[in-house]
């Protein structure tokens, strides 16, 4: 399964990228949640751990839609994450 990552503001400049394409074997993509996604790229470590951390303010949206961390993340799909408040 391959899953549209996108980065916005102090999180695109802390992971170093705008977007990547994710892809996910199909035994982790049963039931693959946005926090599920968070949590994978948590467990890179470094500025991944520190831009995506659980207690850090982070806004998060699925196709383009402001979600939470329980929302079905499917093939295809994008998954975007953002401080709270970005600017132009």
């Amino acid at each position: 399964m391959k899953i549209n990552l996108r980065f916005f503001a102090s999180v695109r400049e802390l992971v170093g990228t705008g977007h990547e394409v994710l892809e996910v074997s199909a035994e982790a993509a049963s039931r693959l949640t946005v926090g599920d996604v968070r949590n994978l790229l948590i467990a890179r470590g470094g500025n991944w751990e520190y831009a995506l951390a659980q207690g850090r303010a982070l806004r998060m949206a699925h196709n383009q839609v402001m979600c939470d961390a329980a929302t079905v993340v499917g093939d295809g799909d994008e998954v975007a994450f953002f401080p709270p408040v970005t600017g132009g």
